[in-house]
Order: structure tokens, then sequence, then C-alpha cells
């Protein structure tokens, strides 16, 4: 099977960029859409109930800010929105499937690029969703986690690191989260894939940044160690255009079953 993820920056955005015919044509098992910043009563029919897609929503409360959602091509056992701290579930950052033979977690990240106050509160956040993974695997789960991580892990993950080393998306604390989330058993499939540089997932909007490929990797898909022997491949999209990050995908060998 096939999941996708994706940030559209905007769901409305997205589908005026052509995301619909995208969707039909590359036809994912899953796709995890991050940033949606809209509510399903905000979109045309076809996008809030695609054909041939079950669709699960977790909009913020904010208007047009952040917010998550999942459109799967087979109706999941169950389906958790958030988890349970309420300070980060206003902000419409998590959904939780659970299929037979794992969970699917899509999650938004916090940025923490406005300030000392947003930053605690993305470093609070990031814990706060550790212990949430751990306290899932306590009960026997297997795990499936992608979404836009706000976070460039290595040096090797975006194309100006000594620049960037004093700015939120690369700052030492966070990079050091990324090692104690990995060093927890949650694999980067993609660099099981790919060692080599220059494999971005964002870019500025700045002019020509795209062109030149100077961007960071900040959109992943983790597994546990349980799962990782089923992965197949694991990949960045990065000519597909629509938003300024890019989709990636995890191919899987396993069934989408309830």
């Amino acid at each position: 099977m096939r999941i996708f993820s994706w940030n559209v920056n905007g769901m409305r955005a997205a589908v005026r960029k052509g995301f619909l015919e995208w969707l039909h044509t590359e036809a994912p098992d899953v796709i995890c859409l991050q940033e949606i910043k809209a509510t399903p009563n905000d979109l045309i029919k076809e996008m809030a109930e695609p054909e041939g897609y079950h669709a699960v929503w977790n909009p913020a409360q904010r208007k047009g800010y952040s917010g998550v959602a999942i459109l799967s091509k087979k109706k999941p056992k169950k389906i958790h929105l958030g988890m349970g701290i309420k300070r980060f579930d206003v902000e419409g950052r998590i959904i939780r499937l659970e299929y037979k033979d794992f969970d699917l977690l899509n999650i938004y990240f916090p940025n923490g690029t406005s300030g000392p106050e947003r930053l605690k509160y993305k470093m609070d956040f990031y814990d706060a969703f550790l212990d949430h993974c751990e306290s899932l695997r306590k009960e026997g789960k297997k795990l499936v986690i992608t979404g836009d991580i706000n976070t460039a892990h290595k040096a090797i993950d975006l194309k100006n690191p000594k620049p960037n080393a004093k700015n939120s998306g690369f700052l030492p604390e966070e990079r050091a989260w990324l090692d104690k989330f990995v060093s927890h058993g949650y694999i980067d499939t993609f660099r099981e894939f790919c060692q080599e540089p220059d494999h971005y997932t964002w870019w500025s909007y700045r002019a020509n940044v795209r062109e030149k490929n100077i961007g960071w990797r900040i959109d992943y898909f983790f597994v546990t160690e349980d799962l990782m022997s089923k992965v197949k491949d694991s990949c960045i999209y990065p000519k597909v255009m629509g938003s300024d990050h890019c989709p990636i995908c995890l191919d899987i060998k396993t069934k989408l079953v309830m």
C-alpha cells in the first residue's frame, strides 16, 4: 500500500492549484494532509468528500489556521482526534487512525519562529507527543507517523545549516528532541533508503529558491522498529507543485484493513 503526506498550506488554495486532479491521478491508498486552514464546510463537496475516499477532518478552532485531515480508501477501525491535551488539541494538529496492522498518526507540529513563547509551546508539544507515542506502544501498537515536523534533523537536511543554526527549525534543542525520538525506536524511513544530500520537502516562497533547490527536509515518515521490515520505499516528490511543501510517500507491505 502507498501512503502520502503533504502540507498543502491551505486546502482551498491547493484545490485551486490542481490538488484534486493530482489526487485522482496518483490515487494513493491514504493521504495525510497538514495545514489545511479550513473546515469541511469551507470546501467544495468534491474536496470535503472526495470520490473513493473516507475523509477525516480535524480543523483548528481558530479560523483559517493549522488543521489536519486524512483521506483513506478504507474506513479505519477507530478514529482519534488530538492527544487529550486541550492546549494542543484546539489547534487541530493530530489525527490517529486505527487499522488492523498499525496505527497511522498524521501530525502538524507547531512552528517556533514567532518568539520564545511559541518555541516553548513547540517543545512542550514535542515532549507530549513522544509520551503519547510511548503510551500507544505500551498498548502493543505498531505506529506509522507522518507529517510536518517543522525541524530539520541533521545538517544534510537543509541547504544552509550554518546560517540557520540559531533559527527555529534547526535549533540545537529541536534537533536534540529528534535525536531522542529516534533513540526511542522511531525510524526516519527516508534516511534508510537515501543518504544523499539535497533532498528537501519545503522551500521558501522567495524568488528562485525552489528552482535553486535551497530547501529544508522537515516532512517525515517514521515507523516503529517492528514495522521497518515491511517498508519497501520512502520517497520525496519535489516536482509536485501546489504548496511551499511537496508530497512525501511511504510504500509499505501491508493491507489497509479494519
